[in-house]
């Protein structure tokens, strides 16, 4: 369980990626071994290869030494899928992380693009700007740097109400089958060649031309999706990660494939935009508005995002030094600003005397030296209002989306204003630092309190009933509570801090419970991880994808063990399975 078939593999990886590129210092790999938000465990070594090649070599040379390998992007997931768990693995682990091979090519005037393994959505952003488009996401994950690979293995976002979650039929990848084999897989629709390091090469060096370049009938994204939202009267959820319809080679893989490469649809920028800001102290006000929007009017708002006074609060006091990072430098600072935190923390770790998470503590401090950063009308917005909703509407959605507002709030409670660019671009930005708020509120508070709790949950289109209302013999045990999340699409972020003592998941079984008796699916969108339960379709896609075992192992609950074997007798009573 601690070291691989061949006693080499270490040697081998150095000469594939180079000694600097090749980490099995425990204090080096903890940065990978260490999800992002929870989760983690130990890897046999970290290699960050510079090429396609490289990571197919260092592929055969893992398969041929027996480990699991853990593909790995920007490491961003919050439900802990790109790191090892615990223990109870069967095999050692080596993480491969992608992140020097950015690369993104252009395909038909950038109405198509081909992401490498380690490109990301602020990358993209960038790319595609002079031609007028832009990416299937455009704030929130990618303001902390993921990958466009990652979004497509775990299916995320969805935000976008005309785009849906990550999705691609065209892809290229590696897989192991079901003979322990390593095969390539090349269905991007470019001719490559057949040697593996060939299409590899070909792809990287684009030495493919024009006439290479094939349009298959394969989808680049979920393009059924905005019909799909807008039956606001169907009884299952509009998107979830179990959904077995947009499970389909890399879209939804989880790292059960080694995906080198995504090939994904682009979208025109809006010539006219604007956001409305919504405040209500009704629940059904705002779920009117939601059924009215989405299935009466001729054009789909652009996305609506949901906040609830305690999100507000929160992220305004502990996700300001995020806020300010992001407006000040701009996205592409936030991965230096994360790697400078774990620079800090490693270092500060090795005295005693230093608290843990220091570098979350000073920037907390820091933070609070700056001036109040949301604007009046928001914050007035917050004294009389329960509920915030941000709705983004493009082109003659603007005008549609107005006169509606005026008269709808003729005769209902609640009110909206018209944001201009920078109050649009504050009210926005407020909501997507919610995430990280909550965990640097118990870094700040945490000796008082229990465990954080997350939930990731998608509500059917035709609930109407959607915002939380604890039993309660359960809120007796929390502390503090976060709502917020995509509301067009019915997926709720629902964070919770327990009371000191708490058994966090035993509520949580209990609140999942509840939702599974209302036709709710979980997670919506971050996928399983190592938080939630794989169900059975999802289940039975990890396990024909990977048929042995090899890429990701225990992801969504599975199986740890090679083959998928069960819970062996010499496994029984070590806990490593619980």
């Amino acid at each position: 369980m601690t070291a691989p078939r061949s006693s080499d593999l270490a040697a081998e990886l150095k000469a594939i990626v180079g000694n600097q590129y090749t980490l099995t210092d425990e204090d080096k790999t903890k940065p990978y071994s260490q999800g992002f938000r929870l989760g983690g465990g130990k890897a046999y070594a970290v290699v960050r290869p510079g090429s396609l090649v490289e990571i197919w070599r260092c592929l055969q040379a893992c398969v041929k030494a027996d480990v699991i390998v853990i593909m790995q992007a920007a490491n961003t997931g919050l439900t802990g899928g790109s790191t090892p768990n615990g223990a109870g693995y069967d095999r050692p682990i080596v993480i491969i992380s992608t992140m020097r091979i950015d690369d993104i090519q252009l395909i038909d005037q950038g109405k198509q693009i081909i992401g490498l393994a380690g490109s990301t959505l602020f990358g993209l952003e960038d790319t595609l700007k002079p031609y007028g488009r832009e990416p299937h996401s455009v704030i929130g994950s990618s303001c902390i740097g993921a990958s466009i690979v990652g979004g497509v293995c775990n299916n995320s976002g969805g935000a976008l109400v005309q785009r849906g979650p990550a999705y691609t039929e065209m892809s290229l990848f590696a897989q192991v089958n079901g003979d322990g084999e390593l095969q390539l897989v090349n269905n991007l629709g470019i001719e490559l060649g057949s040697d593996p390091e060939d299409i590899l090469t070909n792809l990287q060096n684009k030495t493919y031309q024009e006439k290479d370049i094939q349009f298959p009938e394969k989808r680049g994204s979920d393009n059924e999706y905005h019909e799909r939202i807008r039956d606001v009267d169907a009884e299952t959820p509009s998107r979830f990660n179990n959904d077995p319809r947009r499970l389909y080679e890399a879209s939804g893989c989880a790292g059960k494939l080694a995906v080198f490469a995504v090939r994904i649809d682009t979208f025109p920028i809006p010539e006219k935009y604007q956001v409305f800001y919504i405040g209500t102290n009704d629940p059904a006000v705002m779920e009117q508005m939601r059924r009215d929007m989405l299935s009466t009017f001729k054009n789909l708002p652009v996305s609506g995002e949901y906040m609830h006074n305690s999100s507000y609060d929160i992220s305004k006091k502990y996700g300001k030094d995020s806020y300010l990072v992001i407006d000040k430098l701009g996205t592409k600072y936030i991965p230096k600003m994360f790697a400078l935190k774990r620079t800090v923390d490693r270092w500060a770790g090795k005295f005693k005397f230093m608290p843990t998470k220091f570098s979350d503590i000073m920037m907390q401090y820091m933070s609070q030296l700056f001036p109040n950063h949301l604007p009046k009308r928001m914050e007035d917005f917050r004294e009389k209002y329960e509920h915030h909703w941000i709705v983004e509407t493009s082109n003659d959605g603007v005008d549609e989306a107005q006169a509606y507002l005026d008269n709808f709030f003729k005769d209902n409670e609640g009110g909206y204003f018209a944001c201009t660019k920078r109050e649009a671009d504050q009210a926005i930005l407020h909501r997507f630092v919610t995430g990280g708020a909550l965990s640097r509120y118990h870094v700040m508070n945490g000796k008082d309190l229990g465990s954080i709790m997350t939930i990731d949950v998608a509500f059917p289109r035709n609930e109407r009933d959607w915002f939380e209302e604890l039993p309660q013999d359960i809120e007796d045990k929390v502390a503090v509570k976060m709502y917020y999340g995509h509301f067009f699409c019915h997926v709720m972020h629902q964070n919770y801090i327990m009371k000191k003592g708490v058994d966090a998941k035993a509520v949580k079984k209990q609140i999942l419970s509840s939702y599974d008796a209302r036709g709710a699916e979980y997670p919506a969108e971050h996928n399983v991880g190592h938080e939630y339960v794989a169900k059975p379709a999802l289940r039975e896609f990890y396990q024909k994808t990977d048929p042995t075992n090899s890429f990701n192992s225990g992801i969504g609950g599975t199986s740890k063990l090679k083959n998928w074997q069960a819970l062996s007798d010499e496994h029984t009573g070590c806990g490593c399975h619980k």
